[in-house]
């Protein structure tokens, strides 16, 4: 079982990397409670309090950078709590192995837009009505994901952003921490309420998150993003190669019991 000084440091860890690709840390925390033997409802649910942390300090450190479409994401923000509350549901009664399946199919689209996101910047599409209504479906859809997995739902604002909406990732990254504050309170308050939630890991991870969220802020105004973006893939496709290897080995297990 990971230690109390353990989960601060992947709050923080996490809470650096989700706020400077504008994913949430949930893609990192998630895998990892999941190695150490935590059941999917309460990796989710703990992960989700990581997010909502590092969601309001990257918040308050990119509102000071004035990188943040305040008007969209708030709109967004709020068209995430339906689905978050599904999704909790949804959460209850999933298998482990299930679970694990899903979850490799989210962490490697993770890393494929991580990888290519340089790619996707430079292409940009107006904003239409039909965009608008395309983003209320995709709001909802991201709420799901947001509180069964655990992730926050950035995997799904941040391409719409830039390649629907044309909004460069200077700004998406930072509009989506924005979004998760919601999506992530909503899921944490519906989680809590199912009794999903074990507070003392919830607390550790938050503050770690909270602190790596500043961190994370402050150096994606600098950072050499390629380097990042290969490091990041990598790690991200080895947790969803050991998620599927452990799907596989659940299964087996019942199978012979």
């Amino acid at each position: 079982m990971i230690d109390q000084l353990g989960l601060i440091g992947l709050g923080f860890v996490a809470g650096v990397l989700g706020s400077m690709i504008g994913l949430g840390g949930g893609i990192i925390v998630v895998p990892i409670l999941t190695f150490f033997g935590f059941s999917p409802t309460l990796a989710a649910s703990s992960s989700l309090f990581a997010a909502f942390s590092n969601a309001a300090a990257s918040t308050i450190s990119y509102s000071k950078q004035k990188r943040i479409e305040f008007s969209l994401g708030l709109k967004l923000g709020l068209l995430t709590v339906p689905g978050t509350v599904l999704g909790a549901f949804f959460s209850s009664n999933v298998a482990p192995e299930i679970f694990k399946i899903l979850f490799g199919f989210v962490l490697i689209a993770s890393a494929i837009y991580i990888f290519v996101r340089k790619k996707i910047e430079d292409k940009k599409v107006n904003l239409s009505k039909q965009m608008m209504v395309f983003s209320i479906g995709a709001s909802f859809f991201a709420g799901i994901l947001s509180a069964f997995f655990g992730i926050g739902g950035g995997i799904i604002f941040v391409p719409l952003m830039v390649v629907g909406m044309g909004m460069v990732m200077k700004k998406a990254a930072p509009t989506s921490q924005l979004i998760l504050l919601f999506a992530s309170f909503s899921g944490v308050v519906v989680h809590s309420t199912l009794g999903h939630s074990d507070f003392l890991i919830a607390g550790l991870l938050a503050l770690g998150s909270f602190m790596g969220g500043l961190v994370g802020a402050r150096l994606s105004v600098d950072i050499k993003e390629r380097f990042l973006q290969i490091t990041v893939s990598v790690v991200i496709i080895g947790a969803a190669i050991k998620m599927f290897l452990d799907s596989i080995s659940d299964n087996w297990y019942l199978l012979n019991d």
